[in-house]
């Protein structure tokens, strides 16, 4: 019989190949954005908030702030490396107001990350405290993550259509909600991990409903689209008394 630890550690594994996807998942949009050399009405704040998030919890993993956290050290990494491609790619293909938005909340980030380093390894003693401060950091900053897709549901119920809501990233904020949940429910009972990934379900889950309601809409938009595109070639009539005249 599976005993509770070995149980968490499954789900666990689970989760991290789940994060893998969410991290992966925005690869279609980019490639999509470097086909057309351009980024349209995408945004950047998803992978702005996830660079952050993503840096906190490598920093998390440490072994002078989280000793014997190697899992979650390489998954946020891979994460964190993913990030800097795609707002990479969204910086070369951005508009100049689109770029300075990125390289000024990259610089922010920085700042603020190097800020609270120093802070947690100077001012704090001991991995009991440095967890405890640096595990509330990432908690914001994963609810950050998780609610930065959210942004766009307003243009959603607006427009109606789910162009510039991409459905991966939604499934995989979703899935990767629902199993750190779980882990978080599973012994040893976690309150941090449950209420960040906890409210990264919910958050997930409203956009798969915003995606299964409007989706339909935005097929029907596409469709208009392509018939727009395709247009009859010119049909140019000459009278016998045009083309005697311009013999």
């Amino acid at each position: 019989m599976v005993n509770a630890a070995s149980a968490r550690t499954v789900v666990g594994i689970i989760g991290n190949v789940i994060s893998f996807g969410l991290f992966f998942s925005p690869a279609p949009t980019f490639y999509g954005i470097i086909k057309k050399k351009a980024v349209e009405e995408f945004k950047p704040d998803p992978y702005l908030a996830t660079v952050l998030n993503c840096a906190f919890w490598v920093f998390y993993g440490m072994p002078f702030v989280h000793p014997h956290s190697l899992l979650v050290i390489t998954i946020n990494a891979v994460g964190l490396v993913f990030e800097f491609i795609y707002l990479s790619i969204f910086y070369y293909y951005a508009t100049r107001n689109g770029r300075k938005k990125v390289l000024s909340w990259v610089a922010v980030e920085f700042v603020f990350f190097v800020g609270i380093a120093l802070v947690t390894l100077l001012a704090l003693h001991g991995t009991h405290q440095r967890s405890l401060v640096v595990g509330i950091v990432c908690d914001v900053f994963n609810i950050m993550m998780y609610t930065a897709p959210l942004t766009i549901m307003a243009k959603v119920i607006k427009t109606k259509s789910v162009r510039y809501m991409p459905f991966w990233l939604s499934l995989a904020n979703f899935c990767n909600g629902v199993c750190w949940t779980a882990y978080a429910l599973i012994y040893q009972f976690d309150l941090y991990i449950l209420i960040s990934n906890g409210i990264g379900a919910v958050s997930g889950l409203i956009q798969l409903i915003l995606y299964a309601c409007y989706c339909s809409c935005n097929n029907a938009q596409d469709a208009d689209d392509q018939k727009e595109d395709v247009k009859p070639p010119p049909q140019i009539q000459l009278s016998v008394q045009d083309a005697t005249t311009r013999v």
